[in-house]
């Protein structure tokens, strides 16, 4: 039997008008629909009733199925001919894990096509007004993860670095270890009165965004209960946005 196709599809950063038109066009034709919870609840109830629809999410520490366990469904219905899409949220190739998914498909010989979502590190900022790079304020920005894999003995990330580069640091997943995040700014060098805008749930009807100097913002985050999905961006794009009843952004159909 000739193994089906796996693809591997970015939602992007919330709601169906944000999904590409190939992503569209694979999900209605799947056999196996592999998911999480990032797409939100408009792209999941709009998910084909003629496809096996597999709840694979990752709630905090409480996983259905491990990494491990994912990839190898996806193997098993692919190796029955299957066309098997796993589905995420933004682009799964940032902080996505599906470059490892990739590479396990290749690994057993099954065709991969990469259908690219709207990541929310940038989609999410400039929804509410906020731009990652500005000719006046960044010319660069550094996307980080504010959760590494727990089993490394040692961070990837240099934070002194991070601390003294220019420009705009945008950090996903970072809501839990936010106190370290910022603690390890500060300590290698960065302004404490940075400005730090968290923006939850981006792009959804219940967004909110949450400022404060990066000293700060931590303590803030815990007393106004900001949860996870949230985007993190650390610079002075931050003072950009806007609240309250003149100049509040209405874009991105928000």
């Amino acid at each position: 039997m000739t193994n089906g196709t796996v693809y591997l599809i970015g939602s992007g950063p919330g709601g169906l008008g944000m999904m590409a038109i190939r992503a569209r066009e694979v999900l209605d034709t799947a056999d196996v629909i592999l998911y999480d919870q990032l797409p939100g609840a408009e792209v999941i109830a709009s998910l084909p009733k003629t496809a096996e629809c597999i709840d694979v999410g990752k709630y905090g520490s409480d996983h259905t199925m491990t990494q491990d366990e994912i990839e190898a469904l996806m193997v098993a219905y692919a190796k029955k001919g299957l066309r098997v899409v796993r589905l995420k949220g933004g682009d799964s190739f940032l902080f996505g894990r599906g470059g490892e998914e990739m590479e396990t498909m290749r690994e057993h010989g099954i065709p991969v096509e990469v259908v690219p979502g709207i990541t929310s590190a940038i989609a999410v900022p400039e929804c509410v007004g906020i731009p990652v790079t500005h000719r006046k304020w960044a010319s660069q920005v550094t996307i980080l993860t504010g959760h590494e894999d727990p089993t490394k003995e040692v961070s990837a990330l240099n934070w002194k670095w991070l601390a003294q580069s220019p420009g705009t640091l945008v950090v996903l997943m970072g809501v839990k270890n936010l106190a370290k995040i910022t603690g390890a700014l500060v300590a290698g060098g960065m302004d404490p009165e940075k400005p730090v805008a968290i923006i939850e749930r981006g792009l959804r009807p219940d967004q909110r965004v949450t400022c404060a100097p990066l000293a700060e913002i931590a303590e803030v985050a815990v007393r106004v209960g900001v949860e996870a999905p949230a985007v993190i961006v650390i610079g002075e794009v931050a003072t950009l946005y806007r609240d309250g009843s003149e100049g509040k952004m209405h874009i991105c159909g928000i």
